[in-house]
């Protein structure tokens, strides 16, 4: 081969190279906010996802609920998290990010010593005082929540540059992930020792820890730098100010019903189709603990935490490798391919519960998950008007309630019947439960293509 034949080669290799590590390169040099962002938000991936994988089995056990009273207590849960980001999603813009922050962790923190307390304080049985106890601090859980997503996201676009936002967004949701795995290692052996409510003790613990580290590195000076950091190098187009300032009540409310996104059909199409895809997300607790648990023996079936979390660690390695690779392609183009990386997997599921097909199933799915969902995440919050970024956040995430309230209703008979408990593997057919969970996730990549020319027509990217 000539010179003149490598030389091309070699500059292509280089310009791969500087793509993949270039935003990378720009990340680190991010704000001391930012740092304890990051910290914080993996802190409560580790916490939320510690409790939410053993919450079904908790109701199972120390509350005496049935598979399908279970999976209505979790779905109670997930639900109502996301129907409260709809509600509260606009605390960070009428408070700060700060105090929302501070705020949103504090009602948490209460609402899981509640949880983890209901057990000794109450009487297991459906709708018996520990049941009534126990919802009593998830309604605090769902409250914090409902402040604490958007205001991490409003936080991520305000303190991070134009150019560094992409990779914002992805590092948030891959350190969330991070923090999701992190239970599979912690929470087994405090489980064996203690039980799961020694693991929800150890979660109440962190969240203070997630507190303190707000407090000590988001403090208002930080803050304050930060925006004015990224408005020395976005000019005006990192003003974000509050659009509302100094607008009456009345005119608040005007403004905030003229920008409601939802008015715009291809926005409510492009959301809702996402729900049958998304239904996978609410499987990873509703379903894969006790399919991990009760289909499968030996090192599985007494590890079932560390298989059930590989999904989070395997995010936190992919999510920014695919966004750095796919920064400059096509949004909706993504959201297909996506999409439909993460659906088709659960067909291997059908093959029958064996190592091979779960890693292949966990592999495969997370890189689909990896492909679009940060990427939604980031197109929601940019394309919110200045000063409603954290409402835009709350209704962007609307169909999650959706999906988790259809697919608690489903899931715990799916369990009973296909997987039930106490069952020999062998009188189990869970083959014929991920058919119908296959089936249901595809439905979404072929929405988004059939749509494809509809939804690319002036549509914001």
């Amino acid at each position: 081969m000539s010179d003149n034949q490598e030389q091309p080669q070699k500059n292509k290799k280089k310009e791969i190279i500087k793509e993949l590590t270039q935003p990378f390169i720009d990340l680190t040099r991010t704000s001391r906010v930012m740092l304890g962002l990051n910290i914080s938000y993996m802190l409560e991936g580790l916490t939320y996802f510690g409790i939410l994988g053993l919450l079904g089995i908790f109701f199972n056990e120390y509350i005496q609920l049935d598979d399908v009273n279970a999976g209505w207590m979790v779905g109670f849960m997930t639900a109502g998290i996301t129907i409260s980001m709809l509600v509260l999603g606009a605390t960070v813009d009428l408070i700060g990010i700060r105090k929302s922050l501070l705020l949103a962790l504090g009602i948490i923190l209460i609402g899981r010593i509640i949880l983890s307390l209901s057990p000794e304080l109450g009487e297991p049985g459906l709708w018996n005082s520990a049941q009534i106890i126990s919802m009593t601090g998830i309604v605090a859980i769902i409250i914090g929540y409902g402040i604490f997503q958007p205001a991490a996201y409003t936080a991520v676009k305000k303190l991070n540059t134009a150019k560094n936002a992409a990779m914002g967004y992805a590092m948030l949701y891959a350190l969330m992930n991070l923090g999701g795995f992190l239970p599979g290692l912690i929470s087994p052996p405090v489980r064996k020792t203690f039980g799961i409510t020694g693991v929800f003790w150890v979660m109440v613990g962190l969240t203070v820890l997630g507190m303190l580290t707000v407090a000590i590195l988001m403090t208002k000076k930080a803050i304050q730098q930060a925006q004015e950091a990224v408005k020395a190098v976005d000019g005006d187009s990192a003003d974000d100010e509050d659009q509302m300032k100094g607008m009456s009540a009345k005119e608040k409310l005007n403004y905030y019903l003229k920008n409601f996104p939802l008015k715009d059909a291809r926005f409510m199409y492009f959301i809702f189709i996402l729900i049958p895809v998304q239904t996978l997300f609410a499987h990873n607790w509703l379903t894969l603990p006790q399919y991990t648990s009760r289909a499968f023996e030996g090192f599985v079936g007494n590890n079932f935490e560390f298989f059930v979390n590989l999904n989070p660690i395997m995010i936190f390695i992919l999510t920014p490798i695919v966004t750095a690779l796919t920064l400059k392609r096509d949004t909706y183009k993504m959201m297909i391919i996506g999409t439909l990386v993460m659906a088709v997997p659960t067909f291997i599921l059908t093959l029958g519960p064996n190592i091979n097909t779960l890693m292949a199933y966990l592999i495969l799915m997370t890189i689909g998950e990896a492909m679009w969902q940060p990427r939604f995440l980031q197109w929601v919050a940019e394309i919110a008007p200045k000063g409603m970024t954290g409402i835009y956040m709350g209704i962007g995430q609307f169909p999650w309630f959706l999906t988790k309230v259809i697919t608690a209703t489903y899931s715990g008979w799916f369990l009973m019947n296909y997987c039930p408990d106490d069952t020999p593997v062998t009188g189990l057919n869970t083959e014929f439960m991920w058919l119908i969970y296959g089936l249901i996730a595809i439905i979404s990549p072929i929405g988004l293509l059939l749509a494809r020319k509809w939804m690319v027509k002036g549509f914001k990217m």
